[in-house]
């Protein structure tokens, strides 16, 4: 059974987590130990989560990322030392060929879910494609998104809900969406930490990850969420991108615990 086969069929819910972006090698492998450790003890499928490079900044002096080859060497390590699937974003079509050969996922950022080429690029590997849907678009434009990877013989397709807008500064999470979605035919995921952002809050996206256990918790009742997207970090407060969003490592666990008690009832 391949990756794609585990997390259609898992009776759980499956886990994609890791800090925004890479800032150094000893964060990353940190996060990744601890979270290989307790998704282990739980037995929930985990997919490591981090980004090379985010070009999608709020300001110009926003930290970005370590580039695509010192990225993907991180993430390349990761993989081989914890003998974990790994995720990652691309924003270029150009990185895609690079991409796939370290990755297991290749996420398409909210705000390019309607960018062609590069989902088609995506597809094209044979990877699976996780899309997340735009801030900017409805649940049931997803369909037409998807067939972008279905035109290449490829339908490893994961599609993840991270909010939309409300007015300027706001997210907010329909629920339905989750049905939705799920009408579509693939797996559903919800991205906890991102649907709580206030974004472009003056220089830095702000956010309340206070809410993450409660939305969380409250995407798994409806009984149509597969798959959990959480961003972490050792100490967020210190973090070099999404310092407001990410939640604290050492709760992970809490969250993961009270997660499940809802998945078993769901």
């Amino acid at each position: 059974m391949n990756l794609f086969e585990m997390l259609v069929n898992d009776n759980k819910f499956f886990l994609i987590a890791g800090p925004c972006v890479i800032e150094n090698e000893k964060i990353v492998l940190q996060v990744a130990e601890k979270l290989k450790k307790e998704t282990l003890k739980r037995d929930i499928i985990f997919i490591f989560k981090s980004s090379y490079k985010k070009a999608n900044r709020s300001s110009i002096h926003s930290f970005s990322g370590k580039g695509l080859e010192e990225g993907l060497r991180i993430l390349k390590k990761v993989k081989q030392e914890f003998d974990i699937p790994i995720l990652t974003d691309v924003h270029e079509t150009n990185e895609i060929d690079s991409v796939a050969k370290v990755v297991d996922i290749i996420q398409i950022p909210a705000f390019l879910s309607r960018q062609t080429d590069l989902i088609v690029a995506a597809a094209k590997t044979g990877k699976i494609v996780n899309i997340k849907k735009g801030q900017f678009l409805a649940p049931e434009d997803m369909r037409l998104i998807a067939e972008k990877v279905v035109s290449q013989n490829n339908k490893q397709i994961l599609l993840t809900e991270r909010g939309t807008s409300f007015g300027y500064h706001n997210l907010v999470v329909d629920f339905r969406s989750f049905a939705i979605m799920k009408k579509i035919g693939y797996p559903v995921v919800y991205d906890v930490t991102h649907s709580l952002q206030k974004p472009t809050s003056d220089k830095t996206t702000g956010g309340t990850p206070q809410y993450a256990s409660m939305m969380a918790k409250a995407a798994l009742a409806t009984g149509k969420v597969d798959g959990l997207f959480i961003e972490t970090h050792p100490n967020p407060k210190q973090a070099l991108s999404d310092a407001a969003t990410m939640l604290p490592l050492d709760e992970i666990p809490k969250f993961l615990d009270e997660c499940m008690k809802i998945k078993e009832l769901s």
